[in-house]
């Protein structure tokens, strides 16, 4: 009787599909994403540049936004690159080892982009509400703590994803329905055994670190709106609320995203797979896109000084 091909995973690599149904127009779609990763890495990139070389951007905010930045890119460029080879080479196969990889990168690092959105959400709590002691409470102690807080977390519960798949056997097909290794795309091909726990851990870690980050942030932003609507100046109100508007539509792109997702695996069968993996690559693609734009252009600081490179290398 020759050996069970169950009992342990397979050298052969998997297959990634793409988008179901839209196999004829990937390469038309990679454009848009390519474009959006090349703003993504030139923005983030500058962003960390510019705070590295101005010490008066030392501040809190800068800080909190570079942290930002870093996972962005980590984010962006665990995804795109990958995705373009399969959209405009047609490189469908991924080892198992990458694959794994590329979900740790992808699950972790959406967990520390929540967590920075929440610690600059608190900033900008702290320095609206609390201008006096606005240095005071967030030191640069306070600040890196609040960083190694945010990684720790990422890292330690979304570990078991990896470790977890790879250890389990893989049956029947190999292809994986989406784009890039996302968990519960993986998770279908292990058909012979029972992935019930699995599922569950995934799935409630998820909710519970975006629900608690959701919630505090909304809490942070309502103390916000009460004290901007407090302020004596109505040109100052306004300029607030434009800053905290734009601050608040990144978290609602990033959010409102990851809802769907989440709500798809959980309930939503009815939804063409078309539209749930593009809906998941907007999730990873629009807000490294958009955080610099947003919090890098509108930061007055940061602004000048790019401006100012821009102007003295023009000279």
């Amino acid at each position: 009787m020759g050996p069970s091909n169950k009992s342990q995973p397979s050298p052969v690599p998997f297959l990634l599909v793409g988008i179901p149904g839209l196999e004829h127009l990937h390469v038309w779609i990679g454009i848009p994403f390519c474009s959006m990763y090349v703003v993504a890495v030139v923005g983030n990139v500058t962003i960390l540049a510019v705070v590295r070389a101005e010490r008066s951007l030392h501040e809190p905010m800068c800080l909190f936004l570079c942290m930002l930045s870093a996972t962005d890119l980590v984010l962006s460029t665990a995804t795109l690159p990958r995705m373009l080879c399969l959209f405009w080479l047609g490189a469908r196969a991924i080892a198992l080892d990458a694959c794994l990889a590329q979900m740790f990168f992808i699950h972790s690092f959406t967990a520390l982009e929540s967590g920075f959105f929440l610690a600059m959400a608190v900033d900008r709590y702290v320095a609206i509400c609390h201008p006096l002691r606005h240095t005071t409470m967030l030191t640069p102690a306070r600040i890196a703590l609040m960083g190694v807080v945010v990684v720790v977390r990422g890292v330690a519960f979304f570990s078991p994803h990896p470790i977890l798949l790879k250890q389990l056997p893989y049956c029947g097909t190999r292809m994986i329905a989406h784009t890039y290794c996302e968990f519960m795309a993986v998770v279908k091909l292990l058909a012979c055994v029972d992935t019930g726990a699995t599922k569950r851990y995934s799935l409630s870690v998820a909710s519970v670190i975006g629900s608690c980050d959701g919630f505090f942030i909304a809490v942070s932003y309502v103390f916000i709106l009460r004290a901007v609507f407090r302020l004596p100046s109505r040109e100052a109100s306004l300029k607030a609320l434009g800053t905290c508007g734009s601050h608040v539509c990144v978290i609602l792109v990033f959010y409102s995203t990851a809802v769907f997702t989440f709500l798809t695996h959980r309930f939503g069968h009815s939804v063409a797979p078309r539209i749930h993996i593009l809906i998941a690559n907007m999730y990873l693609l629009v807000p490294p896109f958009l955080n610099p734009i947003v919090y890098g252009i509108r930061t007055k600081k940061i602004r000048d000084h790019v401006f100012s490179s821009l102007r003295v290398k023009a000279t």
